[in-house]
């Protein structure tokens, strides 16, 4: 009797259910490493901003500088011609392009920022004294940023005099119409810097 009854309370006890298992019962859960393709699964698709490793967008600054020089030397040396009332100039390189540029996203929302110093090489014929004479120089923005393109200046400076009579009230009058019409020029650069914005904010 004695021994029915340690029989009795083995069979109704856990640790006996467990070693007496059959064949029919649950198998064992096993450990399995997740995949990538299962993470991506378990998580919401949501449309994320940032990087790979800022799926929630929280903050990630981007430095874009180099990439930003690259694109705005690009953009500005494809400026073309301008046709003025005596003349006409265009383009022949982007001498210098200095500055920073930086996309930041917060809260899974973009944020640009850039500033740059620019200078342009142009070349231009002018009809002087009945004669069209070659005249060179540099456009300079000393500051093209995000946000002050409205304010943006361009300043003129000539490679040379050559061209020009050397009378004085002749070489004012004839200076200052070639750097009016250069100034013209402001247009089709903030243009341009408008495009470039368009293009960091999809980067």
């Amino acid at each position: 009797m004695a021994g029915e009854g340690l029989e009795e309370r083995q069979k109704t006890s856990y640790r006996y259910w467990v070693r007496e298992t059959t064949t029919e019962a649950a198998p064992f859960t096993v450990p399995r490493k997740l995949s990538v393709e299962d993470l991506a699964k378990e998580q919401p698709q949501s449309a994320s901003l940032g990087s790979v490793w800022n799926r929630a967008g929280t903050w990630e600054e981007r430095n874009l500088s180099t990439w930003g020089s690259s694109r705005i030397k690009e953009l500005l040396v494809d400026l073309g011609s301008l046709e003025f009332d005596s003349g006409k100039a265009n383009i022949l390189d982007v001498s210098s392009c200095v500055g920073e540029a930086s996309l930041v996203t917060v809260r899974n929302k973009k944020r640009i920022g850039y500033s740059y110093e620019i200078a342009l090489k142009f070349q231009g014929e002018w009809l002087i004294e009945e004669e069209m004479k070659q005249i060179q120089g540099t456009l300079n923005v000393p500051e093209a940023s995000y946000g002050d393109l409205e304010d943006m200046q361009l300043n003129v400076s000539l490679d040379s005099d050559k061209g020009i009579p050397d009378s004085k009230r002749m070489f004012f009058f004839f200076w200052k119409k070639i750097i009016k019409d250069l100034t013209s020029f402001s247009s089709p650069i903030q243009y341009r810097l408008l495009q470039f914005e368009a293009e960091l904010k999809e980067r």
